[in-house]
């Protein structure tokens, strides 16, 4: 039995910042891609126009993501009931 190589891991403190990582990039890849698809079909400008359209929005996705995100926590506490 082969197993994987181990990697690295980044310690618990770096959570706050990866998990907005992460999720900006997603959530920006996503909405970009079905938006400049919207607007110029699916043409071979479409393929130079979407990453130029992912980085813009993701340079302004990820550090509002680092902003807003305690506000959500706190709002999210109020509506949802704590484990029992």
């Amino acid at each position: 039995m082969m197993s994987r190589p181990a990697f690295r891991r980044l310690p618990p403190r770096y959570a706050a910042v990866v998990m907005p990582f992460i999720l900006s990039v997603l959530m920006t890849f996503v909405v970009s891609g079905i938006s400049t698809l919207k607007a110029l079909g699916l043409t071979p400008e479409f393929l130079q126009t979407w990453p130029v359209s992912w980085a813009l929005s993701w340079i302004v996705a990820f550090p509002t993501l680092l902003l807003v995100l305690p506000v959500v926590r706190r709002l999210v506490a109020l509506v949802v009931a704590p484990p029992a």
